[in-house]
């Protein structure tokens, strides 16, 4: 999990891709941290993404990285109310704090269940990971 981790973060932005009703979406986001071993993300409840997410919440999460190589992780995005996963999003990246705070009425983290990953590229066999 800490290999996906280090490949989004240092990817910088990564697309989360979505169902809404039918028709795929794709977005950049550019914040991921791992609390109580699972991979979380964030965004607001003001965004179609947030509602997507709930209305169907398998969802899968691409980057590239600055030598051509690539991740696919599919997973079910899963929303976590507690205070406490929202702290420890914000102590992760720090950066958000000047866009959410605890207990502000929008901001909403998610965590991935189900998860399977695969690192790939054109010069090494795919490595895989499930969690």
């Amino acid at each position: 999990m800490e290999e996906v981790l280090k490949f989004l973060q240092d990817a910088g932005t990564f697309y989360i891709a979505t169902d809404d009703g039918g028709q795929p979406r794709v977005r950049p986001f550019g914040a991921a941290a791992i609390i109580g071993g699972k991979l979380y993300f964030c965004t607001n409840n003001k965004k179609p993404v947030w509602k997507q997410l709930l209305a169907n919440p398998k969802t899968e999460i691409s980057a590239t990285a600055k030598d051509g190589s690539w991740i696919r992780i599919a997973g079910e995005a899963v929303q976590d109310d507690s205070d406490a996963s929202r702290q420890a999003m914000l102590d992760a990246i720090p950066m958000l704090k000047g866009m959410y705070h605890v207990g502000d009425g929008v901001y909403e983290v998610f965590y991935l269940k189900n998860v399977a990953a695969k690192i790939e590229s054109f010069a090494a066999p795919p490595k895989e990971y499930k969690f």
